[in-house]
């Protein structure tokens, strides 16, 4: 296959390779043989769970519960009663009842509903496996189903199409988003902050927590109701209006998808809905995930495949979202989670620990959300490095369009703890950042939001600290906040320029957003002192704030404008580890980074990749990006041959990088 031709590493596993991708070509042709296609069998959304008909004369509700003994629909328009509304059973363990609305005037949209399931052991209320409504009650902070028959949504905009520009991702948590001690809305999303992210350069937005989650501070990542975004953040409607506007700013939208695990809650979710361990999941130990505290689906069942395929088309088709961000996928991947293992070994790729049926699914699932639409993007979290992940699956890959480059927010906060700035490795550092298999796209980022939540600290707030509440004025010196500041622009710098293909940041830590995220908890006395962003930092003209934000904001434009996130490999030119300078050819420019905290070298000699002329074209050392103007040479620099290397002179001030563009 065409990845093991590319991939020498590979050619003992062809055989596997081939294999894994027989698999999916059988299973989509057993779906096609008895869905009629995998876009058709990707449609239980629109059989299961609550519809009204045509004529909207009829409420008909459906579920599957093969092992259930019965079911009896309940809610407001039947004042609660458990038994008056049984569900007949179907074939293929569907159960259905049908009712006419003109008998039952509380049958209307807002109404709370819930299934009573009764089952071996117990009788419990349940909320519709594919309810695309929950709500929580405000006393007892139960949640309960909810009837949503609104008019449809008109959309203004198409989704967005295939751009020749790289992705420039905005990560964002709605509630979060907004300042006020308490939870953000899509309605405020979409009139204070997508403005703002348009203004700042970034072309995509991904957004997490969409799905309904019964803990807040889960982050999202405890899903009970697959279909129902969440109601904490507003409407449908608003959530419809929030991707329209973006869509119209000509900004895509991704989706933070979880269908590695969901919630183990009873009442909320899918665990025990017919009674049984193993109606979604796995039975017994494998259908629990120790560390993440969940359950895991059984990806080999079709009634599984048809819930999270259909999932899939429902946020892609009735919310227009641009494609999604799979998280866990490693997880997914393997009957380990990639718990304790060093990968490395073929073996462990495709066979010892390998979750077939979650390879297949995955496969499935990109296949689907790229026939939906091509142009739909499909990121995979993945710490395994996967053979394969991101080629398509006719390649014998797994179909994903990106995969996150994890490993290099990891190598930040590693060397900002652990090691003092004379001791950076420039080699090591180069090294860490190019790191990757040039057959499939990477996404780079400086830090993960993983890295801001409570027990670790965002970059900013590593490098300055406690620095950050008493000297960010502009006014103030301190050299904390200048080492600070210039680092973070550096950092950021060198990731998105040779880090991937793609680039992503977290909301709010474009600006050096100070602090930890903290969700309300038990253990801060249920605050959201720390789970906001304070947008009014960046906005007061006195704070150093700005200058982040201002350095964010131009590197964005440079990279688009030149083109760097879309030319492939950069070439090493020059590093000294005395002076902790690096310099690399990439797009045809010269990169220049000085990360030693005193070292300011004249006449410096670093080799380039051409003899020519060179003009200084981007440096970090303005004083509008917290620098402090130490370059002030006009004209050309001229690169020679030196010993049959191009060689150039230049002024490297220490903490600044500088970029040269051959002219002549």
């Amino acid at each position: 296959m065409p990845i093991v031709k590319q991939d020498e590493w590979l050619v003992p596993v062809a055989t596997e390779v081939f294999d894994r991708y027989q698999r999916f070509v059988d299973r989509k042709q057993e779906i096609t043989d008895q869905f009629g296609g995998l876009y058709e069998f990707a449609s239980s959304h629109l059989s299961l769970g609550i519809h009204l008909n045509e004529n909207k004369t009829q409420l008909i509700y459906r579920e599957w519960a093969p092992a259930a003994k019965a079911l009896f629909l309940i809610g407001d328009f039947n004042q609660w009663e458990y038994y008056t509304h049984p569900l007949d059973k179907k074939e293929n363990g569907i159960w259905e009842i049908i009712l006419n609305i003109a008998e039952f005037p509380e049958l209307k949209h807002g109404s709370r509903i819930k299934v009573l399931v009764q089952t071996e052991k117990t009788i419990t209320p349940r909320i519709p496996a594919l309810i695309t409504r929950a709500v929580q009650d405000e006393n007892t902070k139960d949640f309960t189903g909810q009837l949503w028959f609104s008019e449809p949504y008109v959309w203004k905009y198409p989704n967005v199409a295939f751009i020749d520009e790289a992705l420039l991702i905005y990560e964002a948590h709605i509630g979060m988003a907004q300042e006020k001690n308490g939870v953000g809305t899509y309605e405020e999303f979409e009139k204070k902050v997508l403005p703002y992210i348009q203004k700042s350069g970034y072309n995509t937005i991904q957004i997490m927590a969409i799905a309904e989650h019964p803990y807040y501070g889960s982050f999202g990542y405890h899903v009970s109701n697959f279909f129902a975004p969440s109601s904490r953040f507003g409407t449908p409607e608003e959530l419809k209006s929030l991707v329209d506007a973006a869509h119209g700013m000509g900004i895509r939208v991704i989706m933070d998808i979880v269908h590695s695990h969901t919630v183990k809650n009873i009442y909320e979710g899918l665990n025990e809905f017919d009674g049984t361990n193993y109606q979604y999941f796995h039975g017994g130990d494998r259908g629990n995930h120790d560390v993440w505290d969940s359950k895991l689906f059984n990806y080999g069942k079709t009634e599984v495949q048809l819930f999270l395929l259909s999932n899939l088309r429902y946020w892609l088709e009735e919310y227009h979202f641009d494609g999604f961000r799979f998280d866990g996928v490693t997880s997914m991947m393997y009957l380990h989670h990639g718990i304790g293992v060093d990968f490395g070994n073929r073996d462990m790729y495709f066979s010892h620990g390998v979750d077939f049926d979650a390879i297949t699914y995955l496969q499935l699932a990109n296949d689907l959300c790229h026939t939906i639409n091509p142009a739909n993007i499909t990121i995979a979290e993945d710490v395994s490095g996967m053979p394969g992940l991101c080629n398509s699956i006719a390649d014998g890959g797994i179909g994903f369009d990106y995969r996150l480059s994890m490993g290099i927010p990891d190598y930040w906060i590693k060397i900002i703890k652990e090691k003092t700035d004379e001791e950076w490795s420039m080699a090591q550092l180069y090294h860490n950042l190019i790191d990757r298999n040039y057959h499939i796209k990477s996404i780079a980022y400086a830090e993960s939001h993983d890295q801001a939540l409570v027990g670790d600290k965002t970059i900013a707030f590593r490098l300055m600290d406690q620095e950050m509440y008493f000297n960010m004025h502009k006014d103030s010196t301190n050299l904390i906040i200048d080492r600070g500041i210039n680092l973070h622009n550096l950092i950021r710098f060198i990731t998105i320029s040779i880090g991937g293909e793609a680039y992503l940041n977290f909301m709010g830590n474009e600006f050096g957003h100070p602090e930890w995220i903290d969700f309300p908890r038990q253990g801060n006395f249920w605050s959201y002192h720390y789970a906001r962003r304070q947008w009014s930092l960046l906005n007061n003209d006195q704070l150093k704030y700005q200058y982040l934000a201002t350095f964010d904001k131009a590197m964005l434009d440079f990279i688009k404008t030149e083109r760097i996130l879309n030319t492939g490999v950069s070439r090493e030119l020059w590093v000294d580890e005395i002076n902790k300078i690096l310099a690399f050819e990439k797009a045809g420019l010269v990169f220049v980074f000085n990360f030693h905290p005193a070292n300011s070298l004249f006449n410096y000699s670093i080799n380039t990749h051409k003899i020519g002329l060179y003009e200084l074209v981007f440096n970090t050392d303005a004083p509008y990006f917290g620098g402090f103007d130490r370059i002030h040479i006009s004209g050309h620099f001229t690169s020679i041959m030196d010993n049959e290397i191009p060689k150039m002179k230049i002024y490297s001030p220490n903490r600044s990088a500088q970029v040269y563009k051959r002219i002549v």
